[in-house]
């Protein structure tokens, strides 16, 4: 398949998976319950903080969070006192139990008061690369569980950040479709990198994407650099065409 062809299949799998169709089942819909910027920022960073394992368990547990944050996120991260953490230590999905929801909390908190927010401490960098590696300091800037570090990827230890970069295409990326919320302004859309996971490379190795074996932050440097060659200004839209090619098409 030569490039030419291969822009042709992503364009049409990217046309046909970024609909509003695909809300309905991904963890995407937790954040679109909100209007408001900070809402809808908490709300996604939490999302896809628990994004692993199977997307009905993950959008259920995301149900629950912000029903315990009496649907006002923003309001409730801001103004919490410990008497409020109190139900977030029952909290569990998969490794993130009920010790790290809550230093999640405290760490938002610290973040929307003494750092201007989520957009600031990701944005305020040279590259979205250091934005992550700053990001990731910032928010184990204040006592933290041991425990709690591997919930935040990083990236200086070749984490191939897969929630964090879907994290940002929903921060940052905008089209006339509305999958994406396009809210942040301060980083390029074709600065993102490629949330890559299991489905995404096979389908990228497949299609001579991606060479490097091992999913991690270099493979994702690698696919980015690829799918840039179709289309410099908004390369991760074709995370919509591998993610429905490996896991609807089984491609």
């Amino acid at each position: 398949m030569n490039n030419k062809e291969l822009k042709e299949l992503l364009d049409n799998k990217y046309k046909q998976y970024n609909t509003k169709e695909f809300i309905d089942s991904d963890p995407i819909q937790i954040p679109h319950k909100f209007n408001k910027k900070e809402d809808i920022e908490i709300t996604a960073f939490l999302a896809s903080t628990i994004a692993w394992g199977q997307r009905k368990t993950i959008i259920n547990n995301s149900n629950r969070l912000i029903k315990w944050m009496d649907y006002d996120p923003y309001n409730f991260i801001i103004n919490a006192k410990e008497k409020d953490y109190k139900r977030f230590y029952e909290f569990k999905h998969r490794t993130f139990n009920g010790e790290d929801c809550v230093f999640f909390l405290k760490s938002l908190k610290n973040i929307y008061i003494n750092h201007k927010g989520l957009e600031n401490i990701f944005s305020n960098n040279e590259s979205i690369k250091e934005g992550i590696i700053n990001a990731r300091k910032i928010f184990f800037s204040i006592d933290f569980p041991k425990t709690s570090s591997r919930q935040f990827s990083n990236i200086e230890k070749n984490s191939a950040a897969k929630r964090l970069n879907m994290f940002l295409r929903w921060m940052v990326r905008k089209d006339e479709l509305g999958v994406d919320f396009g809210i942040w302004d301060r980083i390029k859309t074709s600065e993102l990198y490629l949330p890559l996971d299991v489905h995404s490379s096979r389908v990228g190795r497949k299609l001579g994407l991606l060479n490097r074996k091992q999913n991690d932050w270099k493979s994702v440097e690698e696919i980015t650099s690829n799918l840039k060659k179709l289309d410099i200004n908004d390369p991760i839209k074709y995370d919509f065409a591998l993610f429905g090619l490996g896991v609807f098409e089984n491609y």
